[in-house]
């Protein structure tokens, strides 16, 4: 069953771009380096927060990735734009939508 990873967080208002700007090195480099990740949305809301919505194969892929932490640059260079996480939650995809 997909694993879905949402993660709200809040970003300065000069970061904003920052944070676009580094989004396909992160995207990448979880395409190299998490195994069971399917793919990414970002969803900007009000007030500089943001919503990432992530999909992973199982719980294990999702767990696995939480574990390996901003271990690339990319990664690393994407997080530094956020100034505060929200919230994080996991659930499963029960329907998509998509057929």
């Amino acid at each position: 069953m997909v694993t879905v990873e949402l993660t709200r967080f809040r970003v300065d208002a000069d970061k904003n771009e920052l944070l676009l700007a580094t989004r396909p090195a992160m995207l990448a480099d979880f395409r190299a380096d998490r195994r069971g990740f399917l793919d990414a949305r970002l969803v900007r809301l009000p007030d500089n927060e943001w919503l990432d919505i992530i999909t992973w194969e199982t719980p294990e892929d999702f767990a696995a990735s939480r574990d390996k932490g901003p271990n690339r640059p990319g990664i690393a260079d994407f997080f530094s734009a956020i100034a505060e996480l929200t919230s994080a939650e996991e659930g499963s995809l029960e329907q998509s939508g998509v057929e």
